[in-house]
């Protein structure tokens, strides 16, 4: 049994109880943090839910698959039609290169003087000192027929392809 002293403790006294103090303070720290760790522990799980394993591809889980497909098909078509502008492209360049050739325009160029001259010898037949009632003109595998009554000039012009056309002028009011 201790001794109940009245009056003012000691100075052992108030060490031990300074000691006893700050225990029970640093006990209820740790019990304070244990609360809280356990609750937050406990929280998480309640708003846990179950694992599932789901495919990110829709073509291994069945969503939005159909758009999935017609973006895949949207892709490979618009490759193919890329393809296609650039051949297209390609073959258009080569053509315009072997149009724009020195041959092709020193050619065009002549076929151009020849028809002029064809143009100029058939309106002197037509309109010169002595005029033709009549003639035909073949020029690659196109047919020219001309003819005159004296009021008017008829040119009958017959495609390869059989499609004809007829241009009537009347020869009176036909001046310079």
């Amino acid at each position: 049994m201790t001794k109940n002293k009245r009056g003012r403790p000691s100075k052992i006294e108030l060490k031990r109880r300074r000691r006893e103090a700050g225990k029970d303070v640093v006990i209820k720290w740790v019990c304070f943090i244990g609360v809280v760790l356990f609750l937050a522990i406990f929280v998480q799980q309640v708003i846990a839910d179950q694992i599932v394993h789901k495919f990110k591809s829709p073509s291994f889980n069945g969503v939005m698959t159909s758009s999935h497909y017609l973006t895949i098909e949207n892709q490979e078509f618009n490759r193919k039609q890329t393809i296609k502008d650039e051949i297209k492209a390609a073959i258009e360049e080569a053509k315009r290169d072997k149009e724009n050739s020195t041959v092709q325009r020193f050619i065009r160029n002549f076929e151009s003087r020849v028809y002029a001259e064809l143009s100029r010898q058939l309106i002197a037949n037509l309109f010169g000192e002595t005029p033709s009632d009549s003639g035909i003109i073949s020029l690659e595998g196109n047919t020219i027929e001309y003819s005159s009554d004296g009021t008017y000039l008829t040119l009958k012009i017959t495609e390869q392809d059989g499609t004809v056309t007829v241009i009537t002028i009347p020869i009176g009011s036909f001046t310079f």
